[in-house]
């Protein structure tokens, strides 16, 4: 029996002694471009029931077969954060989706703002690399991808409970105001490639849960602040501190 590297997201309830189907794409994967064997074990997880390792029952060029061993780690959870942000070149998108499995976002949501240039775009596309980054950081947790929203429908219905850092390049200093604030619930906003419009920043001001926030003296392309912004309240509030 040979423990293999290979960590894989399957859409299938896991449990010790559990057998566990691969789809055609993972047999794929599993057999023809890893080039494992019945009794190689890799890692699965499902997002709900936590890391197993599974041994390889069946191997064919079409489907496959493992069987869970016992838990190997329990579901993590991440904090209860949100990145929003708007959608911007499609490598540079995925991107930010990637790196925001990675960093540990909740849930992911475009939003459509005054100046969002991009208006096209593949949730089930941006979920899959959603999924990727989870299996290759390790997390037994894939954040919800969700569909593009218009950012002032997404702030009508905003939660009372929910702090928003969004981020301003007219401002300095932010790892106070994020300090200074005990809620559990947050979300990142992240503006479009030429900022918020004027009503825009007029409304996130005039909202009680609403925190502008700097990402320091330097004009950041939006994959950069993203990253940036969700490396600060990581290591603020988040599961860094």
């Amino acid at each position: 029996m040979k423990q293999s590297r290979v960590r894989l997201y399957v859409d299938h309830p896991l449990a010790l002694g559990q057998s566990v189907p691969v789809s055609q794409t993972q047999a794929h994967y599993l057999f023809a471009v890893m080039r494992l064997t019945p009794g190689d074990v890799i890692l699965v997880f499902n997002g709900r029931d936590g890391e197993f390792p599974a041994e390889i029952k069946q191997a064919g060029k079409r489907r496959g077969l493992l069987e869970c061993q016992a838990q190997s780690r329990p579901l993590v959870m991440p904090p209860d954060l949100w990145l929003l942000f708007a959608p911007i070149k499609k490598a540079r998108t995925a991107f930010i989706v990637e790196k925001a499995a990675e960093m540990g976002a909740a849930k992911i949501m475009p939003v459509r703002t005054d100046f969002t240039n991009s208006e096209r775009l593949r949730r089930d596309r941006l979920q899959a690399h959603a999924l990727e980054a989870a299996e290759q950081c390790g997390a037994t947790y894939v954040p919800e991808v969700t569909d593009l929203v218009k950012l002032d429908q997404l702030l009508t219905d905003w939660p009372e409970d929910r702090q928003i850092m969004f981020c301003d390049e007219t401002l300095a200093g932010a790892a106070q105001t994020l300090a200074d604030n005990s809620s559990q619930k947050w979300a990142i906003l992240i503006g479009p490639e030429g900022g918020f419009s004027k009503p825009e920043h007029t409304r996130l001001r005039a909202m009680k849960q609403a925190h502008a926030v700097s990402l320091g003296p330097r004009i950041l392309r939006a994959d950069t602040a993203a990253i940036a912004a969700l490396t600060l309240w990581q290591t603020t509030l988040g599961d860094w501190a």
